[in-house]
Formats: structure tokens, sequence, C-alpha cells
């Protein structure tokens, strides 16, 4: 397994650089995902696929699938109650971006909590050339 040489703050080109040649502290990425996306295709019932780019166009759908795929999927009254908003509210970006445990403290390499809050947004990276991931 290839791991990153230092755990500490890294600027996002050595962290682009790193993710394309497959350095993580978790292994290679797309061998990861690779793994988790085949067995949602041979088990749909149990293991759930998501994109965050479908995610984002249409929560209220995954939001259903999730807790269907966990046993636990809304009933008519809750439906009727707003529930599922409510929800997707709590888990928005704006929601958690504001929470205090998000804005305070730091991981034990140093970084920042509040450094995984972007702009909660789909961006194109045009610096980044992703086909250098993939060929």
């Amino acid at each position: 397994m290839l791991r990153p040489e230092k755990i500490g703050i890294n600027s996002l080109e050595d962290v682009f650089d790193m993710f394309c040649r497959g350095v993580s502290l978790y292994g290679p990425f797309w061998d990861h995902v690779l793994g988790y996306w085949k067995e949602s295709l041979d088990k749909p019932n149990k293991v759930i696929f998501l994109k965050y780019e479908e995610m984002k166009e249409n929560p209220n759908l995954h939001l259903r699938r999730l807790a269907e795929l966990l046993g636990c999927p809304f009933l008519p009254e809750e439906e009727a109650s707003g529930l599922g908003n409510e929800i997707l509210r709590l888990c928005s970006f704006d929601n958690l971006s504001n929470l205090e445990v998000g804005n305070s403290g730091k991981l034990l390499t140093g970084e920042p909590n509040k450094a995984f809050f972007r702009r909660g947004s789909l961006v194109l990276l045009p610096n980044f050339s992703f086909s250098a991931c993939y060929f």
C-alpha cells in the first residue's frame, strides 16, 4: 500500500499529485472505490453507491434510498410532517459549516477542523487535469 511520506498540512497541488499516484492513508483511491461500486451492483439491497453530484442534484431521492437501505423508510406521517426536509436541512452545508465543532479544534495532523468545509457546491477545478489520474 502506498502511504504519504509525511502526515501534515499539504498544499492542494501536493494532495492532488499524491491522489493521482494512488498515495493515501488508505491505499489507492480508485481500487478502494471500485470494490464498493462492484459490491453495490452485486448486492444493491445491502450496499448503496452514492455520488456527490447525484446527491446534490436530488437529495430527497437519495435520503429516501438511504433510509430504505437502512430498513427505516419514511412513514406517511413522517413524510407529511416534513421530516425528510428537516433531515436535509440539518445535514446541509450551511448548517454543518456553522456548527462550533467544525470551526474549532484541530486534527492530530495539525489541520484545523474548518479545513474540511470548502464551498459546499460543485465546482470545476480548471487548474487540475483529472485525465492524469485516468491515463
